[in-house]
């Protein structure tokens, strides 16, 4: 009785520590898998991917905006245009210039409405005297400029010596202030004259038309 006794104590033996294995050996399994899958969400992640688009967008926009836009659909932006001054005429004591505006970009752009135009001078470089008032006599029209194409407008300086040195206060220009329309940003062209840093209205201009004006 007591050898069956003892090899039926083996057997169970035998069969518990099986069975402990099994289950240790399927609880074991269990965790490798989840782990597995916990970690693939963190390692491409939104985080990672998000982070890269911001820094890479602010490059691409100007030249993504300028090619997707239609024919002449956007304003000549200042950056886009080169300025400089035609040949001028004097009369009655006044100088008629047109202020020619020519498109450097490689995109199609317009011209709509007056420029701004100031005299300016000094270091730093800053308007003297009043800007330029809009001449009324001729309508507004839309000026659609191809890449190398010019537009122009016309100004009249009057003679600063036409007035008396108190009211006026005579200074030497060096450049036109000029603002191409609806912008902000001012581009400089060349051109001597005498100027009044009193606020003396010598400077009338006129709507952007199409060619150079001369």
């Amino acid at each position: 009785m007591n050898r069956s006794f003892q090899a039926a104590g083996r057997a169970c033996a035998v069969a518990a520590l099986v069975s402990a294995a099994a289950l240790l050996a399927a609880c074991g399994s269990q965790p490798a898998g989840s782990g597995a899958g916990s970690q693939t969400p963190a390692s491409q992640g939104p985080g990672t991917s998000g982070s890269a688009t911001p820094t890479s967008t602010p490059s691409s926009p100007a030249p993504g905006t300028s090619s997707a836009a239609p024919a002449g659909a956007h304003p000549c932006a200042s950056r886009d245009l080169g300025v400089h001054t035609g040949n001028g005429e004097g009369a009655a004591g006044s100088t008629y210039i047109p202020i020619v505006f020519t498109n450097n970009s490689t995109a199609t752009c317009t011209l709509y409405g007056y420029p701004g135009v100031s005299l300016a001078g000094g270091t730093p470089v800053r308007q003297i005297g009043a800007a330029a008032d809009e001449n009324p006599s001729t309508p507004r029209k839309l000026v659609t400029l191809k890449s190398g194409g010019s537009a122009s407008a016309l100004l009249r300086i009057v003679s600063a010596q036409n007035f008396p040195a108190a009211r006026c206060h005579l200074v030497q220009a060096k450049y036109l202030q000029v603002y191409p329309p609806n912008q902000t940003t001012p581009i400089y062209a060349m051109y001597s004259a005498a100027a009044c840093s009193k606020p003396v209205h010598l400077l009338t201009v006129d709507v952007v038309k199409a060619g150079t004006g001369g």
